[in-house]
C-alpha cells in the first residue's frame, strides 16, 4: 500500500543537497508528485509531494533527517491532494509594482487591494536589483495572485488611483503563457520614444509654434481628430524649408530608458517597429540609433526644398497602426497575443488595446485610465519589469 507525503526541507543554503535529497527519493522508490525549492537569504527550503510504499516512509524520514536539515512531514489523503491540485489549477494574476524606489506602504497598499478584490498573495520577488529597493532610481517588486478579481474594471480604478497617490505604477496581467513568449513590439515615437513633439519643433522653426502646440495637445488628449488636427497643423508648415530638418533631427533626445529596453528587447529576440503619426526623417534616425527593424510614419511633401503643408499618402494615424500592428503580427507569423504596444496619445489607443500587452507611457490622463498597463513613474526600460525580465539578469548576459 502507498502513500502519499508532503515533505517540508529548510536549511542553510548547502551545495547539492537538492541533488542528496531526490537521490533518496530514487532509493526509496518514490513517485514524485510535486516539487518546488527555493532560496531566500541563505536559507534553502525544498517542498515535495511524493507516493512511496508504506513501508518505506520511515527509512526515508531517516534518511533526510541525517543530512541535518530541518523537516517535516505529513501524510495526505487522496481527497486532500485532489484538493491541492485543484488549487494549483486555479487562475492567477501576476502584480507588477514598480516605482523610484519601492516601500513598504506602497506594498502595503496594493496587496490590501488585491486582497479587496478577492485575489491571495501566493508569492512575491523583486525584478530589480537589491540598489534600487534601498533607493535607487528603478525598482520592481512583482507579487503572484491566485483567484480571479471579481470586476477586474474596478480592481484597476483602484490600482489607478493609489499609483498616482503613492508615486508608483501598478500593473495587473493574467498570469498566462503568452505574458513570457511575446515577439513584436511597436512604439509610438513622439514623446514616446524621444522627448518631443517633432511636429512642434518644426512649427517652432516656421514661427507657428505656439498655434501648433495648442493644436497638438489636444489632439493628444483625444479631444479632436488626429486626422483632421494633423493635416490643419501641417498647412501651417507650408513654406518652410527643409534644411531645418537637420537641426531639428540632431536636437532630438532619445526618453529615459529607450536603449536599454532595446537592448533588453534584442536579447529576448523582439522584433521592434516604430508606428508613428511624425515623420520619417526622424524615425529613421530614432531608428538607428536603437536598432528597430520596422519603421512606418509619415512623409513630407516637398517641393523645390520647401514643405507644401501636406503630407504622401498614406497617413499614418490611429486606425493606420492598428492595421500596421496586424500586418507586422502576419508577415512574422504570430499572434497579437505576442506583441507590445506602447504610445502615449490617443492615437496610439487602439493599437494599444489590439496588442497582448498595451502600455501608456507618461501619458495624457484620458490614454493612461483607457490602456491595459500605464508607466508613469519610471523610464521605457520599467516595460521589461512587465515582462517579468529581472533587471540583474540583462545586466549579467
Amino acid at each position: 500500500m502507498a502513500q502519499i507525503v508532503l515533505i517540508n526541507i529548510t536549511t542553510e543554503q548547502t551545495p547539492g543537497l537538492f541533488g542528496d535529497v531526490t537521490a533518496l527519493l530514487v532509493k526509496a522508490g518514490a513517485e514524485l508528485l510535486e516539487v518546488k525549492s527555493d532560496t531566500v537569504l541563505g536559507t534553502q527550503s525544498i517542498g515535495l509531494i511524493v507516493r512511496v510504499a508504506a513501508g518505506r516512509c520511515d527509512a526515508l524520514e531517516d534518511e533526510l533527517e541525517a543530512l541535518g536539515v530541518n523537516l517535516d512531514t505529513f501524510t495526505l489523503s487522496e481527497a486532500q491532494y485532489a484538493t491541492y491540485m485543484q488549487h494549483e489549477m486555479q487562475p492567477r494574476h501576476v502584480l507588477s509594482l514598480l516605482a523610484r524606489r519601492v516601500t513598504a506602504e506602497q506594498l502595503a497598499r496594493v496587496t490590501a487591494i488585491a486582497q479587496a478584490h478577492g485575489l491571495q498573495v501566493e508569492s512575491v520577488k523583486r525584478l530589480s536589483g537589491i540598489t534600487p529597493l534601498q533607493g535607487g532610481d528603478s525598482a520592481c517588486v512583482e507579487l503572484m495572485l491566485l483567484g480571479e478579481p471579481a470586476d477586474a474594471q474596478s480592481l484597476r480604478a483602484d490600482c489607478l488611483a493609489a499609483a498616482t497617490e503613492l508615486d508608483m505604477d501598478v500593473a495587473i496581467q493574467a498570469a498566462t503563457l503568452e505574458r513570457n513568449h511575446r515577439r513584436l513590439a511597436v512604439f509610438d515615437m513622439d514623446s514616446t520614444l524621444i522627448q518631443a513633439e517633432v511636429i512642434d519643433e518644426l512649427a517652432k522653426a516656421a514661427g507657428v509654434g505656439e498655434r501648433v502646440s495648442e493644436i497638438t495637445e489636444r489632439a493628444m488628449r483625444g479631444e479632436l481628430d488626429f486626422r483632421a488636427s494633423f493635416k490643419e497643423r501641417l498647412a501651417l508648415l507650408k513654406g518652410l524649408d527643409v534644411s531645418v530638418l537637420d537641426s531639428i533631427g540632431a536636437s532630438l533626445r532619445l526618453s529615459e530608458g529607450a536603449e536599454e529596453l532595446f537592448a533588453g528587447l534584442r536579447k529576448l529576440g523582439y522584433k521592434t517597429a516604430i508606428l508613428s503619426g511624425g515623420f520619417t526623417y526622424f524615425a529613421r534616425q530614432v531608428q538607428a540609433r536603437l536598432g528597430i527593424d520596422y519603421v512606418f510614419a509619415n512623409e513630407l511633401e516637398v517641393v523645390d526644398g520647401k514643405c507644401t503643408g501636406v503630407a504622401i499618402e498614406p497617413v499614418v494615424d490611429a486606425q493606420r497602426k492598428a492595421d500596421l500592428l496586424r500586418e507586422l503580427v502576419s508577415k512574422e507569423g504570430l499572434t497579437l497575443a505576442q506583441t507590445i504596444a506602447v504610445g502615449d496619445g490617443a492615437n496610439d489607443l487602439p493599437m494599444l488595446a489590439l496588442a497582448g500587452l498595451g502600455v501608456a507611457f507618461r501619458a495624457k490622463p484620458l490614454v493612461r485610465q483607457s490602456a491595459q498597463q500605464a508607466i508613469s513613474t519610471l523610464g521605457l526600460d520599467g516595460v521589461l519589469y512587465l515582462l517579468g525580465v529581472p533587471s540583474y539578469q540583462l545586466q549579467a548576459q
